[in-house]
């Protein structure tokens, strides 16, 4: 496939791109070979391509993409059966181009050329098209007609109430074309080698390159991306095949590096660290990984060398050897040598261990041991306690591919116990995770209770432990299980130093609703928690995870970031969720916000199980930590299939006769609704620069509207649309400005002169709400075949404009009336007439390509 990709690439990309290398990452589980290497930073979790078998049926290779026009995507899923199952390469055409089609998504932010939920439009000329780029690749539109088991393929009808095909209708591409585009729309069909350019895009097409990219045609978004922009075409083009390396997991490697310097003495961060650090040890990392120990201060000490973990008898001895005492100085390279030397002990090589390192200090030296670091093949997790963590601290995680993590002194916060519980192996395999569950603190006065609900759904219940903390005195414990046995404080064990108490649920935990209640036996008033952690009850089911991140790991005031929250099943979008980002700054102050999955303000694509939400609420400069809540108390949430996948073909026009392909196969479950559940999750650490004292000046326009749509009912036109905000996707706008236009150009290019709609009486809704408009258009005779374009702009109120939103067009067309249908003869009742109707990141270096793939079978 690659090497087949290589060669269409070049040719797509007119001379100046093909493949280099590609690194392929084999899981653990398969048999070792003396060939393969072994990963260095390389990991699941960071694969260009990801080949896994899907949790509902259906081998359509897809990208997720979460950024918008331009903007590169997360990874490429294939399973195993589409690379196997050759009966496949008809649906999709030939794995070389297909993956060239996703590698377009992937790393330039283009989007498909069809679209699933509205496969034809009514185009300018009056005409029903299939949705497609160019509109000139011809071919015929054909629906079932049934009688018993035998079927017949027949002209579509038009559907009065659309004016457009009935329902079922399919469009079958000639075998043959005469044009060379697109690789977004049919790569599959043998004359396609080219994107659609400006010259032969269809603007009018209802796509998602249309409307994410404004009308451009992808070749011209291609063309913008530092790649095709830094790259001149070969002038030789016989280029190499790629050179395909292969490498495999080996048993995981972690050392906990921590600091114990002076200052680690306050705001309780030695016992805080000492807790978190015993919630990783005993319940976090997985049974056979190997783990060791490092403190430093001005040096360094191995408090314990590598012990495989296979019983609790190995997390207890671990425990043991935790710090409970700080002194001295900082010096972190100290503490990051002794742990790469402690790494070395399982096989002589870092290659592909990690570090977890801690530290609250500044240590001028820490560039010192950069070189090193780069040199190790290791990754390294930063944990910033507190605002004076060195600053140059994350740099360590971005050179080797690490997580980076902030814990602020506030005690009203989880912080610590959640970036350790975020820590868990990059094999891909989630069965073998810690899932957390839930986490929260509170600020309870004496004799009240912190009270809550945990559920325990059924794709989790092994392992299950619950952490209840606090910052002076035990409080009084009741849980109970969803059956009715309780748990009180006897069953838990406490520990004094570490402010805590574990309880672990022997075997498999009762599915359900598990009720606890804290109540607060102190004098005085102080913070309680309570932790949950889960496995995956089954290791053939997936559990429901979800993934949190900033679009970037640093801003500068006043750029916006986005927070993006991903909620998945076995790689399988969960829709219906209800999610909540808390971002802490590092003064303490905390921002909370509701992540949507709409299509509309940060969130590109409605129902894709990504929910997203713009950030710009900054009250200062320094580190920021996202904390992410996700659950579901309904029926609501559900499974869906992955957007943006490959077009399967229904089928070819070979010499003037269709040759079907088989029908998509179903979802492989009947009931995809998911019940009860809840997650929390580390976000990580970002930085902000730049932040001005005193009163921030409102700089925040609205965000672009991207879903406005039209209809015509009679004489009137009925618009919908997402609200937008007054400041990006927050808070509400204040007036929106109208404009109708009978050529889509003149609303695109001169917005203020086109037809102004009264809709001032419109008072704009919260950003996310629904919006509505009905009104009967003037000096506008609506008539068989009349098409309106409309756009919409937003204002907020010191007069801050959005961008123009996308086309929308109302369309009036009465079909004409239908053809006879020819009847087979019938064998029984007739059916409806519709009826069967992974490198890190990818690198180019000039005209090279480098690669990261990642199995997990």
């Amino acid at each position: 496939m690659l090497t087949d990709a290589s060669t269409y690439i070049l040719q797509a990309t007119k001379n100046k791109l093909f493949i280099r290398s590609v690194k392929i990452l084999i899981p653990n589980t398969w048999k070792t070979n003396s060939s393969y290497g072994r990963p260095k930073t390389e990991s699941f979790d960071k694969a260009d391509v990801i080949i896994a078998d899907p949790f509902l049926q259906g081998d359509d290779p897809y990208t997720l993409q979460y950024g918008g026009c331009g903007e590169k995507g997360k990874y490429i899923h294939l399973t195993p059966n589409f690379l196997l199952n050759d009966r496949l390469l008809r649906i999709y055409g030939p794995r070389g181009r297909i993956f060239v089609h996703e590698w377009a998504h992937l790393r330039w932010g283009v989007f498909d050329e069809y679209n699933h939920d509205q496969p034809y439009y009514l185009s300018g000329q009056r005409k029903v098209e299939a949705t497609r780029c160019p509109s000139s690749i011809n071919g015929l539109n054909k629906v079932d007609l049934c009688f018993g088991t035998k079927c017949e393929k027949v002209d579509c009808e038009y559907d009065p109430s659309t004016g457009l095909y009935e329902e079922g209708c399919l469009f079958y591409p000639n075998i043959e074309q005469s044009v060379k585009e697109s690789i977004m729309f049919a790569q599959g069909l043998d004359p396609i080698h080219e994107f659609c350019d400006k010259d032969s895009h269809n603007s009018e097409a209802p796509n998602q390159q249309n409307k994410l990219c404004n009308q451009q045609s992808t070749w011209e978004v291609i063309m913008k991306s530092p790649d095709m922009t830094s790259t001149t075409p070969l002038t030789n083009t016989n280029i190499p095949p790629p050179v395909i390396s292969f490498l495999q997991y080996r048993a995981r490697v972690v050392t906990l590096v921590l600091d114990i310097s002076g200052s680690m003495g306050g705001y309780n961060r030695i016992s805080r660290m000492y807790q978190a650090s015993e919630v990783y040890i005993m319940q976090i990392i997985e049974t056979g990984a190997y783990l060791g120990i490092v403190v430093f201060s001005s040096g360094a000490e191995i408090k314990s060398e590598l012990v495989k973990i296979t019983d609790t008898i190995q997390r207890e001895q671990l425990k043991t050897l935790l710090p409970k005492v700080a002194t001295g100085g900082t010096n972190i390279c100290s503490g990051v040598h002794s742990g790469f030397e402690v790494n070395k002990k399982l096989d002589g090589a870092t290659y592909g261990t990690e570090i977890v390192l801690l530290t609250d200090g500044e240590d001028s030296g820490i560039s010192s041991c950069f070189p090193e670091v780069e040199a190790s093949g290791a990754v390294i997790h930063t944990i910033a306690l507190g605002p004076s963590a060195d600053k140059a601290l994350e740099q360590l995680a971005t050179m080797t591919g690490g997580l980076k993590l902030y814990a602020s002194d506030s005690v009203d916060a989880n912080g610590l116990i959640d970036a350790f519980s975020g820590i868990v192996s990059s094999t891909g395999d989630v069965t073998q995770q810690s899932v957390q569950v839930e986490s929260t603190t509170l600020r309870v006065q004496s004799s009240q209770c912190l009270d809550g609900t945990v559920s325990i759904d059924n794709t989790l219940g092994n392992d299950t432990f619950f952490l209840v903390t606090w910052d002076a005195l035990i409080p009084n414990i009741l849980l109970s299980d969803p059956t009715g046995k309780k748990y009180v404080n006897v069953q838990f064990a406490s520990d004094q130093f570490s402010k805590s108490a574990r309880l672990t649920i022997p075997g498999t935990a009762e599915i359900g609703a598990w009720v606890y209640s804290l109540c607060n036996t102190h004098s005085a008033e102080q913070v309680l928690g309570i932790t949950v952690n889960s496995r995956a009850a089954d290791g053939k089911e997936p559990p429901i995870v979800a993934e949190a991140y900033m679009n970037a790991d640093s801003a500068s005031y006043p750029s916006p970031l986005i927070v993006y929250a991903i909620v998945t099943k076995g790689l399988s979008p969960v829709l219906g969720a209800s999610v909540t980002a808390v971002i802490e700054a590092q003064d303490g102050k905390t921002t909370t916000l509701d992540l949507l999955d709409n299509g509309a303000g940060a969130d590109i694509l409605k129902n894709d199980g990504i929910y997203s939400k713009y950030f710009m609420s900054y009250t200062g400069n320094g580190r920021y930590n996202l904390r992410v809540r996700v659950g579901s108390n309904s029926d609501k949430s559900k499974l869906a299939a992955p957007k943006n996948r490959a077009l399967y073909m229904a089928g070819f026009v070979v010499n003037g006769t269709i040759e079907s392909n088989p029908p998509r196969p179903k979802p492989s479950i009947d009931n995809l609704n998911l019940g009860n559940f809840s997650r929390t999750v580390s976000g990580g650490a970002f930085v902000v620069s730049n932040v001005p004292s005193g009163p921030l000046p409102d700089l925040y326009k609205p965000n672009k509207i991207t879903d406005l749509s039209a209809v015509i009912q009679g004489t009137q036109v009925i618009l919908k649309w997402t609200a937008t905000g007054d400041d990006l996707d927050q808070g509400n706008a204040t007036r929106y400005d109208l404009r109708m236009s009978l050529s889509s150009q003149e609303l695109v290019n001169n917005f203020v002169n086109a037809t102004a709609v009264n809709i001032s009486y419109i008072t704009p809704k919260p950003a996310g709400s629904h919006e509505m408009f009905t009104f009967k258009p003037e000096n506008i005779t609506i008539s068989n075949g009349t098409i309106i374009y409309f756009a919409l702009i937003a204002f907020d109120e010191i007069n801050h404009s959005s961008d123009i939103s996308n086309l929308a067009r109302a369309v009036l067309f009465l079909p004409p009336p239908p053809k006879p249908k020819p009847a087979p003869t019938p064998t029984s009742k007739p059916n409806s007439a519709v009826s069967g109707k992974m490198s890190t990141i990818f690198v180019f270096i000039s005209s090279l390509i480098t690669v990261m793939v990642a199995i997990f079978v």
